[in-house]
C-alpha cells in the first residue's frame, strides 16, 4: 500500500509530538513543514527529515501529500483548514478546531460540501485506556451513570502576549484545557448511553485574567436523567487532574493526567480496585493519526470516532460557559 504522507502547519511544541509519532508509524511519513518563522520551520524540518516550505500554497501544491496536520495558534486554524479543504487535502486540526461553534459549523459544511476529510485532533478519544473504559461503561460495570468529575489545572506565568492569556489569540483556560473536561464528560455519557445530548443547564464561576480571558473556571453541566458533571480548569495552579465517572454500582477513574491516561481503574463495593494498564505504543498520538489514514483511505469526510457533530457540540458548551463568565474575544464582538 502507498505510504500515507503528511504535511504540517505550525511547527510548535505540540507539533514535535505529532512528528515523533508519525515518523515512527509504519507506512506514514512527514514530507513538508510550514511555519510563520522561517528559521523555526527549517529547524523543525531538519529535526524530522522533512522539507521546510515558504507558505501553505507550496504545501498544498504537493500532490504527494495525503493529509495536513494543523498545529498553529487557535485563531490561525480556520484559514488553514479552509485552504486545505478547498485544495482537496484531508485535515487533522489541533483542538479546538476553531474558537467558537459558529466557525466550526462553517468549516464542517465546507468539508461536507467539498467531500474532503476533516477531524479535530482530540487524541484522548483514541487512547487504549479509554477503549477499556468504554467497554466497562457499555457493559454497565458501574451501573447507572450518575455524575462525572474532572480537573485540568496547571500554573502558567502570566504574560499578556502569550497564546494562553491573549484575547486576540483566543486565549483562556476553557479553550486550551477545559475542552478536555467537556469533551471527555460527553465521551463518558456517549459510551454509557450510546449518544450524549446537549446539557440542560450550563453554569460557571471563575476568575478572569487582566486580559479578560478566563484564568480559572469551575463549571457544572446538568444532563438528562439527573446526571451532573462538575469540573475545574485553570492556568494558575494545580489539581488532581483525573477524571471520575460515578455510577450506582461503582466508579471508573482515568488517573492523572486523564487527557493522556495510560491506565483505567474500576472500583466497586466490597471489591479490590481493578487497574488495567494501557500504555502508549509511541506517545499517544498514534491512534488519531491511524484514524485519519483509515478514514481517508475509506473515502470518509469525518471520523466515527471523532465526528463533526461532536466538535460542534463541545464548542457549543464552551461558548455557553464563556457567556456565563462574560468572556468574548475581540473578533466575536459586533462592530459598535
Amino acid at each position: 500500500m502507498k505510504p500515507f504522507v503528511w504535511g504540517l502547519v505550525g511547527p510548535g511544541a505540540i507539533a514535535h509530538r505529532f512528528a515523533e509519532a508519525v515518523t515512527q508509524l509504519p507506512g506514514h511519513g512527514l514530507r513538508a513543514v510550514v511555519g510563520r518563522d522561517a528559521g523555526r520551520a527549517a529547524a523543525f524540518a531538519a529535526r524530522w527529515s522533512a522539507r521546510a516550505l515558504s507558505d501553505v500554497d507550496a504545501l498544498l501544491a504537493d500532490r504527494d501529500i495525503d493529509a495536513v496536520y494543523i498545529a498553529s495558534p487557535h485563531t490561525g486554524h480556520g484559514d488553514s483548514v479552509r485552504r486545505c479543504l478547498q485544495a482537496g487535502k484531508a485535515v487533522l486540526c489541533e483542538k479546538p478546531l476553531v474558537p467558537n461553534a459558529a466557525q466550526a459549523r462553517d468549516l464542517v459544511a465546507l468539508s461536507q460540501r467539498c467531500g474532503v476529510f476533516l477531524m479535530e485532533a482530540l487524541w484522548t478519544r483514541f487512547l487504549p485506556a479509554y477503549a477499556q473504559a468504554r467497554r466497562w461503561l457499555q457493559a454497565g460495570a458501574i451501573g447507572r451513570v450518575q455524575a462525572v468529575q474532572s480537573s485540568f489545572c496547571f500554573a502558567a506565568p502570566f504574560d499578556p502576549r502569550s497564546r494562553l492569556f491573549d484575547a486576540a489569540q483566543a486565549g483562556g483556560a476553557l479553550l486550551d484545557i477545559g475542552i478536555y473536561n467537556v469533551a471527555m464528560t460527553r465521551w463518558a455519557l456517549e459510551a454509557a448511553w450510546g449518544a450524549c445530548p446537549a446539557p440542560l443547564r450550563v453554569q460557571a464561576e471563575g476568575l478572569l485574567a487582566p486580559t479578560g480571558v478566563d484564568q480559572r473556571v469551575a463549571a457544572t453541566l446538568t444532563f438528562p436523567q439527573g446526571v451532573v458533571s462538575q469540573f475545574v480548569c485553570a492556568l494558575d495552579g494545580g489539581a488532581a487532574n483525573a477524571l471520575h465517572v460515578f455510577g450506582s454500582e461503582g466508579e471508573l477513574c482515568l488517573p492523572r493526567p486523564f487527557w493522556g491516561a495510560t491506565e483505567a481503574v474500576l472500583s466497586r463495593p466490597a471489591q479490590a480496585p481493578l487497574t488495567v494498564p494501557a500504555p502508549f505504543r509511541i506517545n499517544g498520538f498514534e491512534g488519531q493519526i491511524e484514524e485519519v489514514e483509515r478514514c481517508v483511505r475509506a473515502g470518509r469526510v469525518e471520523s466515527p470516532g471523532m465526528p463533526h457533530a461532536e466538535t460542534i457540540a463541545v464548542l457549543d458548551t464552551l461558548d455557553a460557559l464563556r457567556r456565563e463568565l462574560g468572556v468574548a474575544y475581540p473578533f466575536e464582538r459586533s462592530p459598535g
